[in-house]
C-alpha cells in the first residue's frame, strides 16, 4: 500500500438509529480533511477579513481549496510596534476565520532576534527577558484554543553571533547561552498551554542545529516538532539534499515540519548571496519555463515528504508571486491567475491523496474501509455519520438521519 503509513484499512460496522446492522448497503465514504497539514502562509488573510476585499476575497477561496493549515506574523516589532498596544484583535478575528473554515493556525514566532520590538532596546537583559516571557504568556494564554501551535523559537543557531544590527534578544541570547534561552522560553509557552505543539525553527540544517537540538533534548526542552525552514531561492535541494537532511534529524524520532518552503518559477538568486535578504530586486518575473519547472519541482519534493513517515507538516510560505523579497515563489501570480504548480498540488492533495469511495455492507453490516487519515462524511441514502479515521482498530458507526 503506497504511502501506508498515511493511510488506514479498517472493518467498520455501520449500524441505523435503532442500532440494527445496516445490511447490504452502500455506504459513501467521502474524505473532508487531511490529518496530514498542508499549508501555506496565511499572512493575506488579514486584509481580507479586516476590509473584505474582493481582491483578497477571491486569493483566500482559491488557498481554502488546497490548505488545512495557515502561519499568521506575530512578529514582535510589527505586532506591538508601541509598547503596550499589541494587535491582538486583528489576529485573533483572523485566526477565528481561519479556525471557521477548519484551518489550524500556527503563530510565527514567539522568540525572534529579527523583526524584534525597538522599544526593548531601551531595557537591561534581566528586563528584557522578563519582558519576552510576559510576552509569550500573554500570546500562548490569549490565543489558546484559537492557536495551539506556536513557532516558539526561531533561527536560534546564527541568534547569539547575528551582527547585522543590535537587537534585544540577541542580547539575552549572548549572556544565556542558546540551550538556556530555548530553554526558558519553551518552559513558559508550556507551562501556559501544555496542550500546544512547541515547534524549534531553522533554517540551517547543518550539523551545528543538530548539535543544538541534542542539546535541548537533554535539557529536556519540551519540542513537540522539528521545524526546517527549506528557502530555496538559490535553486531546488534535489533528492539527494532532501534525503539527507530528513535521515540526519530522523534521528531525533521527533516529528518534523517543513515550516517555511519556497521554490522560484523566475530567475534564480545568484549563488554569491550569503543572506537572501540582501537580494533586493524591483522586478523578479516569472516565467512559463519557471513555472514548469517550479511545478516539478515542488510536486517531487512534496512526494518525497509525504513518503516519510515523521514529517507531519509542509507549509509554502508564499502564496502569491512577489510576497517575500518580491520572489515569483507563490501558487498564484500577481494577478491571482493559477500557476501549474497550483493545479499540481491540488491534484496530490485532493485527488491522489484523497479518499472518495462507495463500500458495500455484507449481512452483518461489516464493510473495509482503506482511506487517507482524515476526517470524513459516511453517508447512506438520508442518513450520514461524521467520523474521524486515523488508526486500524475496528470501528463502530451509528447512521443518523440529516437534520
Amino acid at each position: 500500500m503506497e504511502n501506508k503509513h498515511r493511510k488506514v484499512k479498517k472493518l467498520v460496522y455501520f449500524k441505523d438509529e435503532q442500532g440494527n446492522p445496516l445490511k447490504d448497503t452502500a455506504v459513501h465514504v467521502k474524505q473532508t480533511d487531511h490529518e496530514f497539514l498542508f499549508g501555506c502562509g496565511a499572512f493575506d488573510f488579514i486584509p481580507y477579513v479586516m476590509k473584505g476585499e474582493e481582491e483578497y476575497r477571491q486569493l483566500m477561496e482559491s488557498w481554502l481549496e488546497i490548505f488545512n493549515y495557515g502561519t499568521l506574523p506575530f512578529y514582535w516589532g510589527n505586532y506591538e510596534n508601541e509598547e503596550g498596544k499589541p494587535n491582538k484583535d486583528i489576529l485573533m478575528k483572523t485566526a477565528r476565520y481561519l479556525q471557521s473554515r477548519n484551518v489550524k493556525v500556527k503563530g510565527h514566532p514567539l522568540c525572534w532576534h529579527t523583526a524584534c520590538a525597538d522599544w526593548l532596546m531601551k531595557y537591561d537583559n534581566d528586563t528584557i527577558m522578563r519582558k519576552q516571557l510576559e510576552r509569550i504568556d500573554r500570546e500562548v494564554t490569549g490565543f489558546k484554543g484559537v492557536i495551539d501551535m506556536w513557532d516558539v523559537i526561531n533561527e536560534v543557531v546564527i541568534m547569539p553571533i547575528f551582527d547585522k544590527y543590535d537587537n534585544a534578544i540577541t542580547r539575552i541570547c549572548k549572556e544565556k547561552g542558546r540551550v538556556a534561552l530555548i530553554k526558558e522560553v519553551f518552559a513558559k509557552a508550556h507551562e501556559c498551554n501544555p496542550d500546544a505543539v512547541l515547534l524549534l525553527n531553522d533554517f540551517n540544517t547543518s550539523v551545528n542545529y543538530e548539535i543544538l537540538i541534542d542539546g535541548c533534548l537533554n535539557a529536556g526542552v519540551p519540542i513537540s516538532a522539528i521545524g526546517i525552514q527549506s528557502h530555496q531561492h538559490q535553486g531546488y535541494w534535489g533528492r539527494e539534499k532532501l534525503e539527507e537532511v530528513l535521515d540526519r534529524f530522523s534521528s531525533f524520532g521527533l516529528p518534523i515540519h517543513f515550516t517555511e518552503n519556497t521554490l522560484i518559477s523566475g530567475d534564480i538568486m545568484p549563488e554569491h548571496i550569503v543572506d537572501l535578504n540582501d537580494w533586493q530586486v524591483e522586478e523578479w518575473p516569472s516565467t512559463p519555463e519557471g513555472e514548469e519547472r517550479q511545478a516539478r519541482e515542488i510536486e517531487e519534493m512534496y512526494r518525497i515528504l509525504f513518503a516519510h513517515p515523521l514529517v507531519e507538516a509542509i507549509t509554502t510560505w508564499d502564496y502569491r508571486d512577489g510576497a517575500w523579497l518580491n520572489a515569483p515563489s507563490g501558487y498564484i501570480r500577481k494577478d491571482n491567475s493559477l500557476k501549474p504548480s497550483y493545479r499540481m498540488l491540488k491534484k496530490l492533495v485532493k485527488e491522489e491523496w484523497w479518499t472518495d469511495m462507495t463500500v458495500i455492507t455484507d449481512a452483518e453490516g461489516r464493510a473495509t474501509v482503506e482511506a487517507y487519515k482524515g476526517d470524513y462524511i459516511l453517508s447512506a441514502g438520508d442518513t450520514e455519520a461524521v467520523v474521524r479515521i486515523k488508526d486500524a482498530e475496528d470501528l463502530v458507526v451509528n447512521m443518523l438521519h440529516e437534520e
